[in-house]
């Protein structure tokens, strides 16, 4: 046997590296995740009426007990996922709106950005709470409404209170926001809302801009 041989046969071998095991509480958090991604994916592909207990475990890979271990049922599996986005997406925008040091109109442009971008990098959360929300059951069309009340909440946080424009601005302009997204949706297109922004930065601005411009002529008449 050559000595190279000898010196690799006679060496010893070290400790195999042991993995360590992952918990029981990141495993069931784990589970419960992928339930709730399932119910966004399979609802996005064909709707919430078409999709079933036995559809969302299969695209889980989990046992149909584990389901019921974690939630009721589908409502509250789809309830759960909606709540989990819109708490993502706003955490994310909050964020990144926070990073900004310029003025108002840089932190909305910044929030839009960042709306846009949880937008095409989750297709499926995005139709589950935009499109699908509205008809899945009772209780989801109440939670879209109260997704859309924060937004709101956080939009007058940023924008300056101007005069003459009507109390209801902010909901005019979130709703208007949310209805050109939702086609973008609808169209196939979540994966390109990005591409909106700059016409949606003009949107929600330039109710604002008008206003100050007419306080501005009134001022100096």
């Amino acid at each position: 046997m050559p000595p190279r041989a000898k010196a690799r046969s006679g060496a010893k071998a070290g400790p195999v590296p042991v993995r360590p095991a992952l918990s029981r509480e990141f495993i069931a958090v784990h589970k419960r995740r992928r339930i709730m991604d399932a119910i966004a994916e399979l609802t996005a592909e064909q709707g919430y009426d078409a999709t079933k207990i036995g559809d969302i475990v299969r695209r889980a890979g989990v046992a149909r007990k584990t389901l019921y271990d974690n939630f009721e049922g589908k409502e509250e599996v789809f309830l759960t996922a909606f709540d989990a986005a819109v708490d993502e997406a706003i955490q994310r925008i909050e964020a990144d709106c926070a990073e900004v040091e310029g003025d108002w109109e840089e932190r909305v442009q910044a929030g839009l950005a960042s709306f846009l971008r949880y937008i095409a990098e989750n297709p499926a959360r995005a139709r589950m709470c935009m499109i699908e929300a509205l008809s899945a059951t009772q209780a989801a069309t109440e939670r879209y409404e109260e997704a859309m009340q924060r937004f709101v909440e956080m939009t007058k946080r940023t924008v300056p209170h101007e005069d003459g424009l009507p109390e209801t601005i902010e909901e005019t302009l979130v709703g208007g926001i949310a209805w050109i997204v939702y086609q973008q949706i609808r169209r196939g297109e979540a994966e390109q809302a990005e591409d909106l922004l700059p016409e949606l930065s003009e949107f929600m601005l330039a109710p604002f801009h008008g206003a100050a411009e007419a306080a501005e002529k009134r001022a100096n008449a």
